[in-house]
């Protein structure tokens, strides 16, 4: 799905307010992989390790805030491992707001990539069954995020 500058900031508009989150999940649910075409300018990858419904919270914010300034020049990728996983997951074992599950789905929808961390994933013994859709699975979050940087994004971490 190719979007607009316009289409995002009217997206970021209803995610900001918490009413348009629900609308997008089923539009995120097919999308596995960032629309990002391979010449945008900027390229960011955040770390997203710990299931603090806050944290979480700063983390999508700050994507959704990228995708309002950056339009369709910007890809984001969200790094997901560790206790972060359960935002991912279908069935969390951790509490995960509802809300920012659909804050992700609906990011996600909006060609942000989550990655999800397949050896997290093993410890938990969970398959890509019982991870959302919208995720692609990795072999190793943090390799992940070593070759993001080796091929220019920039690595947040809260």
């Amino acid at each position: 799905m190719k979007t607009t500058t316009n289409d995002r900031r009217r997206f970021l508009q209803y995610l900001m307010t918490g009413a348009g989150t629900a609308l997008f999940g089923a539009a995120a649910a097919h999308h596995t992989d960032t629309h990002f075409e391979d010449d945008s300018t900027h390229h960011i990858v955040y770390q997203l390790n710990k299931a603090d419904p806050k944290y979480i919270s700063h983390i999508l914010f700050s994507a959704g805030e990228m995708l309002r300034k950056y339009g369709d020049d910007v890809e984001i990728v969200i790094a997901v491992f560790a206790e972060g996983i359960h935002l991912l997951g279908k069935r969390p074992l951790r509490p995960i707001p509802r809300d920012l599950q659909q804050k992700a789905s609906s990011l996600a929808a909006y060609g942000v990539a989550f990655h999800a961390c397949n050896n997290t994933m093993k410890s938990l013994r969970w398959t890509k069954t019982d991870i959302v859709d919208y995720a692609r699975i990795v072999p190793i979050g943090v390799d992940d995020i070593m070759l993001l940087q080796e091929k220019g994004f920039s690595y947040i971490s809260w």
